[in-house]
């Protein structure tokens, strides 16, 4: 890509959002790029969406996981994998890239071990313990704790039609969480499974809010890094709370088929290709917009369940669902109209 003034542009997922540019618009759009791959990275509503899917096949490799092999060790094989994939392809960005990785890797590592690992350490052992479609459900927690954190942080405010989308998937939510008896709200009692959702969706969040400060290296590079963040963290995990090397060692011997294709699964899927997607698509719309994409998971989350695991698909599934993409398209109309109106009261035209 170039820039208007004929300057060309790093390459890979390089350009930061602006901090005063909180909803994620540039001021100018990027260039279109050529090829198809390089086309996809231009549209943020395919790339998140597509993020989501991966992310809800997650939640649903993690269920498949009980049984097949322990939360820690997959943990670990997980970054092993994805930074087994990824380094081949990277040692050239590495190289360029080497003074700002050197300068910036307690960020770089951060990214990993929070967003990453700890992230979805919690959601796997929270399978243990919830069902997939509510640990799904659940993660739209993540947008709400990036908008207040927004908010509390940088004083990024919302708009009204934003809200109101919030508010709808949050509904799709309730009806999920309750059954489709919304009464039952003030009754619901939280397990531990449900109350550890909360708490990786927390660890998302802080995530995707200091992405804002992410340092220009190239998409390779940036994996490479937070993926090695995100492996120091799954040891340090499996040293601590998972019993050490031996049971490491034992767990992977005993590793069933369908623990290996779990394994396989998650350190393609949402590991490299959806931390990704995700980081350009909050690059290119800001983390309100993209976070809200997270919503999604539930949708796929719940159609995986019940395709693959054989969970109950219920009526109260599919009006949530409903109300989840509604409130989507409802918030991202709102983004974009209020992103066209801002340009036309600074436009040559509109002062005149």
């Amino acid at each position: 890509m170039r820039r208007a003034g004929g300057a060309a542009e790093p390459r890979g997922l390089t350009r930061i959002v602006p901090q005063g540019m909180e909803d994620g618009m540039s001021q100018s759009p990027p260039a279109p790029r050529r090829g198809v791959f390089a086309g996809l990275l231009d549209r943020p509503i395919l790339i998140l969406t597509l993020t989501s899917a991966f992310w809800g096949g997650n939640v649903v490799a993690g269920k498949l996981a009980v049984g097949h092999i322990d939360p820690y060790t997959l943990t670990v094989l997980r970054w092993v994998g994805a930074l087994a994939v990824v380094l081949p392809f990277a040692l050239p960005a590495l190289r360029r890239d080497r003074a700002q990785l050197k300068r910036h890797l307690p960020l770089l590592l951060f990214y990993g071990a929070i967003g990453y690992c700890t992230f979805n350490m919690l959601m796997y052992i929270a399978a243990h313990y919830t069902s997939a479609v509510n640990a799904s459900i659940e993660q739209v927690a993540i947008n709400i704790f990036v908008m207040l954190g927004n908010f509390a942080l940088f004083r990024v405010r919302v708009r009204v039609l934003q809200l109101l989308g919030v508010v709808l998937t949050v509904i799709g939510v309730a009806l999920t969480a309750t059954h489709g008896d919304l009464a039952q709200i003030m009754q619901l009692n939280i397990n531990a499974g449900d109350a550890l959702v909360v708490l990786a969706s927390l660890a998302y969040a802080a995530y995707s809010l200091t992405l804002r400060f992410r340092p220009q290296v190239g998409w390779l590079s940036f994996l490479v890094a937070t993926c090695s963040g995100a492996l120091l963290a799954a040891i340090v995990y499996q040293m601590t709370l998972g019993g050490g090397a031996a049971p490491l060692f034992a767990d992977i011997a005993g590793i069933s088929w369908q623990g290996w294709l779990i394994v396989l699964y998650v350190l393609t899927f949402p590991s490299v290709l959806a931390q990704m997607l995700y980081v350009r698509g909050v690059e290119l719309i800001g983390a309100n917009r993209a976070s809200l994409f997270i919503n999604l998971i539930p949708v796929f989350g719940t159609l995986g369940s019940v395709l693959i695991i054989g969970e109950r698909l219920e009526g109260f599934h599919l009006v949530a669902g409903v109300l989840i993409v509604l409130g989507i398209c409802l918030a991202e109309w709102s983004a974009r109209r209020g992103t066209a109106t801002a340009g036309l009261r600074t436009s040559p035209q509109s002062t005149s």
